[in-house]
C-alpha cells in the first residue's frame, strides 16, 4: 500500500475479548494537524494496557482512537503546517494516546525523540515504561542517595527501568519482588540488591527485617488492592508511594490505615495515558535530558525479550498475557 493511499493496514479488533480477536485489516490513514508529524511506523510494543483496551475494559482518554498502542518507532513521512522539530527522513520514537498498532500514526511533535544510535525495535519499547518509571521514582518517590526502595512487579519494562533509576539516584538498598528465580537474576543483573519471590516470602516481613524495622523510602507499586496494606506497613516515616496500577484489585479490604497518619506518609496514584499532553511534553523532556543520554551510552540497560511480526500479534498478546517474559515485547511491522 503506497504512502499516498488513504487507508493503511492496521491491527483491529473484532470486538471485545481475547488475543483472537485481533487481526491484520484496513483504517483510514491519519493526516498529521498544525503540530502533528506524520510516522511510518516500523516497530510497536506491547504493553498491559493494550490487553485490558482488546478486552474494553480501559477509559481511554479523549485522543486516543480505536487503535491499540502507544509506543512506536518509525520515519518521520510528513509535518503539519506548524510543526518545526522534524523533517521528513528523520528516524524518531514516541508515546501516543493510541493508534501505534498501524503502519502510520499523528502524533504531536513534542512527543516524539530523535532516534540516534538507538534501533527501530529499542526505541519502540522505551518510552512508556521509562516515563512511568521517571514518575514513580523521581518525581512521586523523590528517591535520594542512600534512602531505601521497594519495586513491585519488577521483571518487566517499567520495573527494569525503575531499578536503574534507583540505583543511579543512589539508593542503599533495592528491593523488588517477583515470581520466579529466573525474573529474581534478571533483577539482579539489572541492578536489585535485594530480590523477593513473593511465592514464597513475604516482602514486607524481608523488608522490616533488612532494615531493623525502619521499612523503606519509597515503595512503587503496580498491584493496588492486594499488596496496600503490607504496603502501608512496610514504609519508614515519612515514606512516599507511588501508585502504578491496580493489577491486585481495585478495592482494599480490613487495612489499617492509621499508619499512613502517624508515619507520615505520602500516597499518590498516577496513570500516564489519561495526562494531558503538555504534561507529557514536559515528561517528555526532562526524559530527554536527564534519561535518554545514558540509554543512548549503554550506561542504563535495556531488555527486549521477543520481536514478534505483525502477523503474529495473537501470539505476541497470548506472551504478554502469561506474563511469562522479562523486559518488553516489540512487534515489527510490514508493508
Amino acid at each position: 500500500m503506497s504512502s499516498s493511499s488513504t487507508l493503511m493496514r492496521a491491527i483491529l479488533v473484532k470486538q471485545p475479548g481475547g488475543a483472537d480477536q485481533l487481526y491484520l485489516g484496513q483504517a483510514e490513514k491519519p493526516e498529521p494537524k498544525c503540530n502533528e508529524i506524520l510516522v511510518k511506523i516500523h516497530c510497536f510494543a506491547l504493553n498491559r494496557m493494550d490487553i485490558v483496551q482488546r478486552e474494553g475494559h480501559y477509559p481511554l482518554p479523549p485522543e486516543a482512537g480505536p487503535i491499540l498502542g502507544v509506543e512506536f518507532a518509525g520515519v518521520v513521512v510528513g509535518t503539519g503546517a506548524n510543526a518545526q522539530r522534524f523533517k521528513p527522513g528523520d528516524r524518531v520514537f514516541g508515546l501516543a494516546y493510541g493508534g501505534a498498532y498501524a503502519q502510520f500514526i499523528a502524533v504531536d511533535e513534542g512527543s516524539v525523540h530523535l532516534l540516534g544510535p538507538l534501533t527501530m525495535e529499542m526505541g519502540s519499547s522505551l518510552l512508556e515504561c521509562w516515563y512511568t518509571a521517571y514518575q514513580a521514582v523521581t518525581l512521586i518517590g523523590d528517591l535520594k542517595a542512600g534512602e531505601d526502595i521497594l519495586i513491585h512487579a519488577a521483571s518487566g519494562g517499567v520495573g527494569t527501568a525503575a531499578i536503574q533509576l534507583a540505583k543511579n539516584a543512589g539508593a542503599r538498598r533495592i528491593f523488588v519482588t517477583a515470581g520466579s528465580p529466573e525474573k529474581l537474576e534478571y533483577c539482579r543483573r539489572v541492578g536489585a540488591t535485594h530480590p523477593i519471590n513473593y511465592r514464597e516470602q513475604s516482602f514486607k516481613e524481608v523488608v522490616l527485617q533488612e532494615t531493623n524495622g525502619r521499612g523503606v523510602d519509597v515503595i512503587c507499586d503496580y498491584l493496588l488492592a492486594s499488596y496496600f496494606g503490607d504496603n502501608v506497613d512496610s514504609l519508614a516515616k515519612d515514606g512516599r508511594m507511588s501508585l502504578q496500577g491496580a493489577m491486585g484489585g481495585p478495592v482494599a479490604e480490613q487495612v489499617n490505615l492509621l499508619p499512613i497518619l502517624f508515619k507520615r506518609l505520602c500516597i499518590e496514584g498516577s496513570t500516564l495515558r489519561s495526562r494531558s499532553l503538555e504534561y507529557q511534553s514536559k515528561l517528555s523532556e526532562a526524559f530527554g535530558r536527564n534519561v535518554l543520554p545514558d540509554i543512548e551510552s549503554g550506561k542504563l540497560l535495556w531488555h527486549i525479550d521477543r520481536v514478534f511480526g505483525w502477523e503474529d500479534i495473537q501470539e505476541a498478546h497470548r506472551l504478554m498475557e502469561a506474563a511469562s517474559f522479562t523486559g518488553k515485547i516489540v512487534v515489527r511491522v510490514t508493508d
